[in-house]
């Protein structure tokens, strides 16, 4: 696999629009305090940049800060949590 073909998988898997799904598809399972981080999160993002639209960037960084703040705190229950993203929705 070239170098770039690696790059467009990732660049794939962590954009802003793959990160709302997957708090789209764990926010059900989310404890309230993860939920509250969540908020937290979404509430600081910024505009973001333009290919993306403000609302799904706002979702991403609430993402970003449920797994920054699991991986520090708890990262058993981020392992869970991705697990959860591998599994078809019901």
């Amino acid at each position: 696999m070239r170098s770039k073909d690696l790059h467009d998988a990732v660049v794939n898997e962590v954009n802003a629009s793959s990160q709302a799904k997957a708090i789209n598809k764990i926010e059900p399972f989310l404890t309230d305090i993860e939920k509250d981080y969540l908020r937290k999160g979404r509430n600081k993002a910024g505009r973001g940049p333009k290919n993306v639209d403000a609302a799904t960037y706002a979702i991403a960084t609430g993402f970003e800060t449920i797994v920054g703040w699991l991986f520090l705190k708890n990262p058993n229950r981020l392992a869970d949590l991705f697990d959860l993203l591998d599994q078809p929705i019901n």
